[in-house]
């Protein structure tokens, strides 16, 4: 495994050895990495390989059969209130954008700050503004999803996980639902973010962004992670036939 080329901070979520099944079917079969605070770590790989199960993992919409998840040095919990309280700490934002219909794009964004934050409406509106404004919708802040398109949409999605100061952002295909003329806005944001230090997880099969902002790349088949590295070794000289492979098929061989 190649080590990290950058001054890493302290490990934020730690998986060893997780194991997750539905039935008779594994999810995830022993899986072990580290995030580092400040990092961009990407999980790339063909659908249905484990990558997003793992994500749903880490905040706990799935529990985990095996193996032990770390979230800023403490095991995640299973307690339902401790949870909750875990979460607050995580963003996630989702492939579909999820946002409520009869909300304003302010309104979306302010939701969690008032009803979890326990903000008041002034604050909670003052803080959505804000955060509509880092993702270029601050002209925005007044329409109704309907009237946002797909890329619009799922900033915002953005900016509500925001605004909850998350200490670190988990993006599950975040651009898989978008019109290709609307995938480079929400990049761009993501990009943004990771240059400001915010700690990203995310299952991407936008190679140029795991290759230009990851600082790591896990590459999932089968539930396992066959090989993790720096985007320069895994992209340049991947070491398994499989990640060679994979590559490859997508115009991305080393």
């Amino acid at each position: 495994m190649s080590e990290r080329t950058k001054s890493s901070g302290p490990t934020i979520i730690n998986y060893r050895e997780v194991v997750k099944r539905y039935g008779t079917f594994t999810a995830l079969s022993g899986v072990s990495l580290d995030v580092h605070a400040g990092e961009v770590v990407c999980l790339i790989g063909p659908s249905g390989s484990g990558k997003s199960t793992l994500l749903r993992c880490t905040n706990g919409l799935e529990t985990i059969d095996g193996g032990d998840i770390t979230f800023e040095g403490a095991p995640l919990p299973r307690d339902a209130r401790a949870l909750r309280s875990v979460r607050q700490r995580m963003g996630m934002v989702f492939q579909s954008f999820e946002l409520f219909p009869h909300l304003t794009a302010r309104g979306n964004v302010a939701e969690g700050p008032r009803t979890v934050g326990r903000m008041t409406r002034e604050e909670a509106d003052r803080r959505a503004d804000a955060m509509l404004q880092k993702v270029g919708l601050a002209d925005k802040a007044d329409n109704y999803p309907s009237a946002l398109s797909g890329g619009q949409q799922q900033r915002v999605a953005i900016a509500r996980a925001l605004a909850m100061e998350p200490d670190v952002m988990l993006f599950d295909e975040p651009t898989s639902a978008l019109d290709p003329e609307t995938i480079g806005e929400v990049l761009e944001v993501m990009k943004r973010l990771a240059l400001e230090g915010m700690t990203m997880v995310v299952v991407t099969h936008e190679m140029s962004f795991a290759r230009r902002v990851g600082d790591w790349v896990a590459v999932f088949d089968a539930g396992r992670i066959i090989e993790q590295g720096t985007p320069q070794q895994i992209f340049d000289a991947p070491r398994t036939e499989r990640t060679r492979d994979f590559l490859s098929h997508l115009g991305w061989a080393g």
